[in-house]
C-alpha cells in the first residue's frame, strides 16, 4: 500500500496529497524521506501554537474590555450614589447696629475775622494770639479825631436847629395870640376882613415853620446818632468767648473801616464746643440721623476719646463723591481738642432693614450672578443672593437667606440643586 503512494495509518488519512508522493528513490531509501516528515510535522505545530496564541491573546484582550467595561459601570454606579461631605457655615443676623470708622476734621464751633469799621490808628491793644477773652471784652481801642471833630460838629448844628425851632414855636404862639385878638373884632366889623385874613395865613405859615424846625432836628439827630455808632466801633470787642487765635495789627498801626476793604484784625474761635466735620460714604449715609453716638479718636492723643452724637448733617449727598456731610459736636471743657486737626470718627449706625453675614468663600459667582448653596434636609438649594456690602472675608447680604442656616463653602462646580451632601465633620468653618 505504501508503494502506491498512501501514508500509513499512524499519519492519518487525511494528510493525504498527491504531491507527497515520493519517488523511485525515496521509497528505495526510506532514510532520506524522514526529513521532509520532521520539517512537515514542525510546521504543523508551529501553526497549531500560532493559533493557540492569536486565540489566547483575543481571548484576553476580550476579558479586559470586558472588565474595564464593568469598572465604568461600576465608577458611574458610584459616582451616582456618591454623597460628597462638604465644609458649611452658619448664616448669622447682623448686628442692629454697625460701627464704621471715617477720617474728619476738626473746626471750632464758632469763628469770626474782626475787621475795622472805623478809620482810625490803633491807640491800645489789649489782647493777643492765644488769649481768652469774654463775649464783650474790648480787643483794641482805635483813636478816631476825624470822628470825634465830626461829632462835635453836628452836635453844635444840632443846637442851631434847636434855636431855630425855639423861634419858630415863638413866631407861632405869637400869630395865634394876635388872631384871637383879631377875630372878634373882625366878626363885629371894627377890623376889616383883610386883616383877619392875614392873621389865619400868618399863623399857619408859623405853625408850618415849627414843623420844618422840627423834621430838621429829627434829622440831625438821626445823623447823630449814626456818626455816635461808627464812634462806638472805634473799641473792638469780643463777639462771644473764645481763644485769640490770630492778631494782625500792633499800637500805632493805621486800620481802614471801609466795607470793602476794611482792615483784617483778630481772629475768634470758640473752643469750648468742638464741632467735627465727616464725610459718610454713600453705603453708610441712609442709616446716619442726628442724636446717631461717634466717638473720636486722635492719633496725637491716643489714650482718650471723645463721645459725642451726630448733631447735623446735610441731607444731600455730594454728586461729586456720592459722601453725605455730617457734623458732630464734641463738648471740650478742658479745651483738651483743638480745632483744625486731622481725626477719626467712630459712628454708630443702625441698620434700618435686617441683614445677613455670609462669608466670602461661600459664593458661586457665574453667569446668574451672585448665588450660595445651602444645606437644607440633606440637600443643596441654590439660592440667588444681593450683596450690599463686601469686606473681603465676608459680606453683607439683606435677602437670599436667613439667619441659622447652613452655607456650603468652596462648593464644587458640579454641585447643582437637589443634589445630596453630607456635613464634613473633621473641617472647620471659618469665623465670621
Amino acid at each position: 500500500m505504501n508503494d502506491l503512494g498512501f501514508r500509513d495509518r499512524t499519519d492519518g488519512l487525511t494528510d493525504y496529497r498527491l504531491d507527497d508522493r515520493p519517488d523511485d528513490r525515496d521509497t528505495q531509501n526510506p532514510q532520506k524521506s524522514r526529513p521532509k516528515a520532521r520539517r512537515r510535522w514542525g510546521a504543523r505545530v508551529f501553526a497549531a501554537g500560532a493559533f493557540l496564541l492569536l486565540a489566547g491573546g483575543v481571548a484576553l484582550g476580550a476579558w479586559r474590555h470586558y472588565a474595564q467595561q464593568q469598572q465604568v459601570m461600576a465608577t458611574a454606579g458610584q459616582e451616582r450614589d456618591f454623597v460628597p461631605s462638604v465644609r458649611v457655615a452658619t448664616v448669622k443676623a447682623n448686628a442692629a447696629v454697625t460701627s464704621v470708622t471715617l477720617p474728619a476734621t476738626t473746626a471750632a464751633f464758632a469763628q469770626a475775622e474782626i475787621y475795622a469799621r472805623a478809620t482810625g490808628y490803633i491807640g491800645k491793644r489789649n489782647v493777643d494770639i492765644g488769649d481768652h477773652v469774654k463775649q464783650g471784652e474790648v480787643l483794641a481801642q482805635l483813636a478816631v479825631p476825624e470822628q470825634d471833630d465830626t461829632i462835635s460838629q453836628n452836635e453844635a448844628t444840632r443846637n442851631q436847629l434847636q434855636a431855630a425851632l425855639d423861634q419858630a414855636q415863638a413866631n407861632s404862639k405869637l400869630a395865634q395870640v394876635t388872631w384871637d385878638r383879631d377875630r372878634p373884632l373882625v366878626s363885629e366889623g371894627w377890623a376889616t376882613q383883610q386883616q383877619g385874613t392875614i392873621d389865619v395865613q400868618t399863623l399857619k405859615a408859623d405853625e408850618a415853620a415849627v414843623g420844618v424846625a422840627q423834621a430838621n432836628i429829627a434829622a440831625q439827630d438821626k445823623l447823630l446818632m449814626t456818626l455816635h455808632q461808627n464812634r462806638d466801633y472805634a473799641s473792638v470787642t469780643a463777639p462771644f468767648n473764645g481763644v485769640v487765635t490770630q492778631r494782625n495789627v500792633d499800637v500805632g498801626s493805621l486800620v481802614q473801616g471801609n466795607a470793602n476793604t476794611g482792615t483784617f484784625m483778630f481772629e475768634v474761635m470758640q473752643r469750648d464746643v468742638i464741632r467735627v466735620f465727616v464725610y459718610v460714604p454713600q453705603d453708610a449715609a441712609f442709616g446716619v440721623a442726628p442724636g446717631v453716638d461717634a466717638i473720636i479718636r486722635v492719633p496725637e492723643i491716643p489714650n482718650r476719646e471723645f463721645a459725642g452724637k451726630v448733631t447735623r448733617i446735610a441731607d444731600a449727598l455730594q454728586s461729586g463723591t456720592r459722601t453725605l456731610l455730617t457734623e458732630i459736636d464734641i463738648p471740650n471743657p478742658d479745651d483738651a481738642l483743638p480745632p483744625g486737626v486731622y481725626c477719626t470718627v467712630e459712628l454708630k449706625i443702625p441698620h434700618k432693614t435686617p441683614s445677613f453675614i455670609v462669608p466670602a468663600e461661600a459664593i458661586i459667582f457665574n453667569s446668574n450672578g451672585l448665588q450660595v448653596a445651602v444645606v437644607n434636609d440633606g440637600t443643596a438649594e441654590i439660592r440667588k443672593l444681593n450683596v450690599t456690602r463686601d469686606f473681603g472675608t465676608w459680606v453683607e447680604a439683606d435677602s437670599g437667606v436667613k439667619s441659622g442656616e447652613q452655607v456650603i463653602l468652596n462648593p464644587p462646580v458640579t454641585l447643582v440643586g437637589g443634589d445630596k451632601v453630607q456635613l464634613s465633620s473633621d473641617a472647620k468653618a471659618p469665623a465670621i
